[in-house]
């Protein structure tokens, strides 16, 4: 028996076998900003999975603001808020974002996984009990696993199976917590029935807005906004890594709700505070958010272009209603044989297979951009409408060109020769999401 901890390691090398057949989709290293176009190992790409949608990640404004604060504050505030790294710029920031979103008051943590894990684990104690969606974030399950609490999962957006676990739990202080926006399906909450079925149950709502913040609501504040419902949504979550450009992510709610996760999340307390430039970038990115609206209608635009396109050409894009649209692609193998077709078409996107979706349902997500121009749109469509017809995943459509003479022996040795290393990394990734989902 070999008791080395790190044999494991020395055996994992299906990783390295996967990177060396050029079927690794992971990790990829970018040498350039997060615009709609971007540079991966000296080639240009257009991205169609980033999560910039208003693309203010390389904003003038934003970028100043940020070497605006590194020259006031330096790099760093060596120490976490509850010591010695509380900024005046996190605490003007909580100010203003609370504004923003209607609550009373906010806190600042260094991460959106931090916010989640700091607030749900503070708030759900022993003999109480947290509500989630099966197909909430990991960050949601991580913070319901460190709390001392109960976690109780519903089937995704189904209200009757909400009901029959609020039902169960009629008589325990309890906690539902759902994202606004679902980072896979790109579709939205049910938070109208979510709400009614809280005030039945005496249960108290939380939304994790990181993919609705800026995208959803007339004003771009979120979820709650978006169906009329901010007064009823006790707690909003979100992360500053989207539409923000930045990172970091914020809890929103009553002040003594507030006050008291300040004082009892882990991961706000044990953790260094976030940076100056950070914080001083979302600060620019918020005022954006507020004096650019037009931004929010050009990613709408777009994202009625993509869904309409894709539609058109004959590709499922689920329940989506948003600008995340993903696009069924079956079998896992075939969504890593579409990626590296796509790639090799000048395209980036992100396959995801099984656990993180059913088996047999492996998708492509894609997600849009504010700054997407036609032409990066028109290119993306041609890309997945030559990539879906070689692999059989739609019959025709309208955008089409003949493949080049390199593109048909590359794909002929993907589609043929490769079949049992795909089928070996295919194994390998399953494991990998489902590290990532549980």
């Amino acid at each position: 028996m070999n008791n080395d901890l790190f044999a494991k390691c020395v055996r994992f090398t299906t990783a390295r076998e996967v990177m060396a057949a050029g079927f690794y989709p992971y990790f990829l290293r970018i040498e350039s900003g997060q615009g709609p176009e971007v540079i991966i190992d000296g080639q240009k790409k257009i991205m169609a999975c980033s999560n910039n949608y208003l693309g203010l990640a390389d904003h003038p404004k934003v970028k100043e603001a940020a070497i605006s604060a590194i020259k006031k504050y330096g790099t760093s505030n060596t120490g976490s808020r509850f010591l010695s790294g509380n900024n005046f710029l996190h605490e003007n920031l909580e100010k203003k974002f609370a504004r923003f979103v209607g609550k009373e008051s906010a806190l600042l943590f260094t991460t959106g996984h931090h916010s989640n894990l700091g607030a749900i684990s503070a708030l759900v104690a022993k003999g109480e009990v947290v509500i989630t969606d099966k197909l909430d974030h990991a960050s949601i399950i991580d913070g319901c696993r460190l709390s001392f609490g109960q976690m109780v999962r519903f089937r995704h957006n189904d209200m009757e199976d909400l009901e029959r676990v609020l039902k169960m739990y009629r008589d325990e202080a309890k906690l539902i917590v759902v994202d606004g926006i679902f980072s896979m399906e790109g579709d939205i909450a049910d938070l109208p029935g979510i709400v009614r079925l809280a005030k039945i149950y005496g249960a108290r709502v939380m939304v994790d807005d990181a993919h609705s913040l800026g995208v959803l609501g007339a004003n771009g504040r979120g979820t709650a906004e978006h169906f009329g419902l901010e007064a009823e949504t006790d707690l909003i979550m979100v992360t500053a890594s989207k539409s923000l450009a930045s990172i970091g992510g914020f809890i929103a709610g009553r002040e003594e709700v507030i006050h008291y996760i300040k004082h009892f999340a882990r991961s706000l307390i044990f953790t260094a505070s976030l940076p100056p430039a950070s914080t001083a970038a979302i600060d620019a990115a918020l005022d954006i958010i507020q004096n650019e609206p037009e931004r929010r209608q050009k990613l709408w635009e777009n994202t009625r272009k993509m869904k309409n396109g894709f539609q058109e050409l004959g590709f499922d894009t689920g329940t989506s209603n948003t600008p995340i649209i993903p696009i069924l692609v079956g079998e896992d193998m075939k969504a890593f044989q579409m990626w590296r077709m796509l790639f090799d078409l000048g395209v980036f996107v992100s396959p995801v297979v099984s656990p993180a979706v059913p088996e047999g349902k492996a998708i492509m997500r894609t997600s849009y951009m504010a700054t997407h121009t036609d032409e990066h749109l028109e290119k993306i469509l041609s890309a997945f409408a030559i990539a879906g017809r070689q692999l059989g995943i739609i019959s025709g459509g309208t955008i089409q060109r003949p493949l080049t003479r390199q593109e048909k022996k590359r794909w002929r040795k993907l589609l043929g020769s490769q079949k049992v290393l795909l089928r070996k990394s295919k194994n390998w990734i399953k494991n990998l999401w489902l590290r990532f989902v549980k």
